[in-house]
């Protein structure tokens, strides 16, 4: 019973739900207990013959009377326990959904989606099931158990009732014997699940990579081992839950069996009447249901009890990037947009002792744009998770007007910024509504207009149903280039203080490319930009370009400063230029 005592916090909040519902289920057990006692009074008076017409019709009567009472109380508890176990299944879905927005890249990086998929479905239904057939089972095996042994007593035979209550206590020894077995092998069952979801969530989403490398088949084959692993685990639940049920069976089938003999020697013995042996069969059949429900009930305590856990070791986690100091932070409205940054070191916190950058100094005004190149793995992409606080843990400071940007409130910061990434979401809407998702309140004059700086609203237009057109899931219609430029339009329908592009032109031709950053320079000029490229051709305006390798500053300047220098930077320049020329000449 330890889960209930888990959920306490949900069952004070809906007290007055489910006080009334357990009283509509006591009510209903005692409802049932009504027509047995009937049928034995009236056996008793047709083994009399004294049974009349009016005795059939009250008989009658009373038992139509039971029977749409149980209908109304049935229909009332019912509607309140279920529907507070309805209740619960929101507020749990709702509460880990709310969990996942707050939480960082650390923690998703630690829990797989197709495991957070599996606590928010299974685990779930498993917890719900507690609060709906859980509290179903305990009140109503209990009262309507409990009742039907009283009026068995009151009104049958004391050894008759004895009889039938013998296999109860054997019961709860094996529910709980049964029952802990049941709890590992349920949490290992529902971690089984978790890893296969994480498999199908995977392969579908790489489903042409699959394809294209001819890994199809090997990849079904990987998928149906798994199946045959989590059905293995599976077996396990099955097995404990098979072996409990036919032995609850079995001994409350020879209980029945004994009783009714001895319940007929009674009659011959004219120890009890016919009426009391119609009436005792009739509440024999009323106690099968608190018997079987000893199985049942441990096996939605069990299962719920393992979800009610896995579910709880996502919430305690917190989240590692958080405001500190909430009464002294600062209100980023009142600051400029000029950044600062002063890295002496960061290293990831799973490998602390690899810096991944060192000794990163510059400062940006508003209205200047900022170029980071440099080959794969220099530590690009990392500066701007650090600006996007994705990490605390470096040595120094990033300063947003002045301020170090851990004084200024988390969600106040990514409001100020505009934030293209490498790998760009789409959602499966519609056009009109992905470029919108920076903007809810946007017109569509605003949605175009921003289409068009970023180069996408000819595009378009040749589609037919233009803004309407559904993208589907992560954009799979449109091309690499259509996602990213409306990734960028986007980003500058947010209109934010800081434009942060992460290889966002990386998929667009060199026209195009132009044009995107012409329209930028116009939007930019009271605002700060990052662009990290490995197309030199997307930084060479910018007012100050930093080549980085392994994690540090080797060259910095502006376009024609690092050119002069010839390192790194002029030579790949002169390569990227003859690329371009011969992608030219081969065009025409």
């Amino acid at each position: 019973m330890g889960i209930y005592q888990k959920l306490g916090w949900f069952f004070k909040q809906h007290k007055k739900r489910y006080i009334f519902g357990i009283a509509m289920l006591m009510l209903t057990s005692l409802a049932n207990l009504v027509p047995p006692r009937i049928l034995g009074l009236m056996a008793d008076q047709l083994n009399k013959k004294q049974i009349t017409w009016f005795s059939y019709f009250k008989y009658t009567g009373l038992i139509l009377v039971a029977a749409l009472s149980l209908y109304v109380l049935r229909l009332l508890w019912r509607s309140l326990i279920w529907g507070g176990a309805t209740i619960l299944e929101k507020e749990l879905r709702a509460k880990l959904f709310a969990h996942f927005m707050k939480m960082d890249r650390t923690f998703f990086q630690n829990n797989r989606t197709g495991d957070l998929m599996a606590h928010a479905t299974n685990d779930v239904m498993a917890v719900q099931e507690v609060a709906g057939d859980g509290i179903l089972t305990v009140v109503d095996a209990i009262t309507l158990g409990g009742c039907t042994a009283i009026a068995m007593i009151l009104f049958v035979d004391l050894r008759l009732t004895l009889i039938a209550l013998l296999p109860m206590p054997l019961l709860a020894i094996f529910a709980r014997y049964f029952g802990d077995k049941l709890y590992v092998a349920y949490d290992k069952s529902q971690a089984a699940f978790s890893k296969l979801n994480n498999k199908t969530q995977e392969s579908v989403s790489g489903i042409k990579v699959l394809k294209t490398f001819g890994q199809a088949k090997q990849d079904t084959n990987s998928f149906n081992k798994m199946v045959d692993e989590t059905i293995c685990i599976n077996k396990q639940v099955f097995k404990w839950q098979s072996m409990f049920d036919p032995l609850g069976s079995l001994l409350i089938g020879l209980t029945y069996v004994i009783a009714i003999i001895y319940g007929s020697i009674l009659v011959n013995n004219q120890s009890i009447t016919v009426g009391q042996l119609v009436s005792f069969v009739a509440y024999i059949s009323n106690m099968v249901w608190p018997m079987f429900a000893i199985g049942y009930l441990f096996n939605i305590l069990e299962r719920g009890s393992a979800s009610y856990d896995r579910i709880e070791k996502l919430l305690v986690q917190k989240p590692l990037i958080t405001d500190k100091n909430a009464d002294s932070l600062l209100n980023i409205q009142d600051l400029h947009s000029d950044l600062e940054f002063n890295i002496d070191s960061f290293a990831y916190p799973d490998d602390v002792d690899h810096n991944i950058l060192k000794n990163i100094h510059f400062t940006l005004k508003p209205g200047q744009t900022l170029g980071l190149v440099g080959k794969v793995g220099a530590g690009k992409t990392t500066l701007i998770k650090l600006l996007l606080r994705e990490y605390d843990n470096y040595a120094g400071n990033i300063k947003f007007g002045g301020e170090n940007i851990q004084k200024i409130p988390l969600k106040g910061l990514l409001e100020a910024i505009s934030y293209v990434p490498q790998k760009n979401f789409l959602f499966s809407t519609t056009i009109a509504g992905n470029i919108a998702f920076s903007n809810p309140d946007a017109t569509m004059d605003e949605i175009q207009a921003a289409a068009k700086k970023a180069g996408l609203h000819d595009d378009i237009m040749a589609m037919p149903e233009q803004y309407e057109t559904i993208v589907g899931e992560k954009g799979v219609s449109l091309s690499g280039g259509q996602r990213q430029r409306m990734s960028i339009a986007r980003a500058l329908l947010k209109d934010s203080r800081v434009l942060i592009l992460d290889d966002a032109l990386s998929a667009v031709d060199a026209k195009t490319e132009g044009i995107i950053l012409h329209n930028l320079k116009a939007e930019m000029h009271d605002k700060t930009a990052l662009i990290a490229s490995h197309k030199l051709s997307s930084v060479m305006d910018a007012d100050l370009i930093l080549v980085l390798k392994h994690g540090q500053i080797v060259e910095q300047g502006v376009h024609d400063e690092l050119l002069k220098k010839k390192g790194w930077y002029a030579k790949m320049w002169e390569r990227q230029e003859l690329q371009s020329k011969v992608g030219e000449n081969i065009d025409e």
